[in-house]
């Protein structure tokens, strides 16, 4: 079983650690392709910030990412679940977790990310500032750079398991399973219920979806099919309807 999520765009910087080493990261196959991100990044924000924060979306408040961008190549590092700190990573917080079930989720989980293609919750990087749908300087967008890499990759991961697929829009256009891993993908989908309307809410969606993932490790789940981790999802409380490959996981509370 292989778990996508997306990353977060809110980080949380470590003030020591020792630099980013691409070398050390795991799927060492995506090395040379992280690199040239990396490359198009720092040298977009030294060379030019006002047109690196504008590729980037950012406003005029926000030129302290551009600086950090620039310095990432000595930047701090810490574990990958530990820079990202959105809602999602409160709410799977892989921290509290046993030994054995941690280990599980370094196996299992991959986040997608714009700058390193994907990673490992224990794999160390600095945090940064590149989001899915940026473009950069002399590189072009960014999910055109990763599909070719991550579409070579993610088999491979995926092998004859189960690819469960939490991200966002945005990290979808990173890598989109062909066939063959698409007949064997779970895609999650969190819809809250109000008086019969359903609808998807950014909040909840990401909470949920953090909850879900350290349930699955808590209990060692290991669904093989969307069937599988569908039942595995019911038995552990949550409401679940399966249409083909999407489960959608409906909650009532906000």
């Amino acid at each position: 079983m292989l778990v996508l999520v997306p990353p977060s765009e809110g980080k949380t910087a470590p003030v020591r650690g020792r630099p980013l080493d691409l070398g050390s990261l795991s799927m060492p196959s995506l090395t040379a392709t992280r690199q040239t991100v990396l490359e198009a990044l720092v040298s977009a924000c030294v060379s030019d910030p006002v047109s690196a924060a504008q590729a980037l979306g950012l406003g005029p408040t926000q030129t302290d990412a551009v600086a950090y961008n620039a310095g990432l190549l000595s930047a701090p590092t810490a574990r990958a679940d530990r820079i990202f700190s959105g809602v999602l990573y409160a709410a799977a917080d892989l921290a509290r977790l046993d030994a054995p079930a941690r280990r599980r989720a370094s196996r299992t989980v991959a986040i997608a990310s714009a700058l390193f293609g994907l990673v490992r919750p224990n794999d160390r990087i600095p945090a940064y500032r590149l989001s899915g749908d940026a473009s950069l300087p002399g590189l072009g967008p960014v999910a055109a750079v990763w599909r070719r890499p991550l579409a070579t990759i993610v088999p491979d991961l995926v092998g004859d398991g189960l690819l469960v697929d939490m991200r966002s829009q945005t990290y979808v256009n990173l890598y989109r399973p062909a066939a063959a891993v698409a007949a064997r993908t779970a895609t999650l989908r969190v819809l809250h219920d109000s008086a019969g309307t359903r609808r998807v809410v950014s909040h909840l969606n990401k909470a949920t979806k953090g909850r879900i993932v350290h349930e699955l490790f808590a209990a060692g789940v290991t669904a093989r099919t969307a069937i599988e981790l569908a039942v595995a999802l019911r038995d552990l409380g949550w409401t679940v309807e399966l249409d083909g490959g999407r489960l959608d996981v409906v909650v009532g509370a906000l």
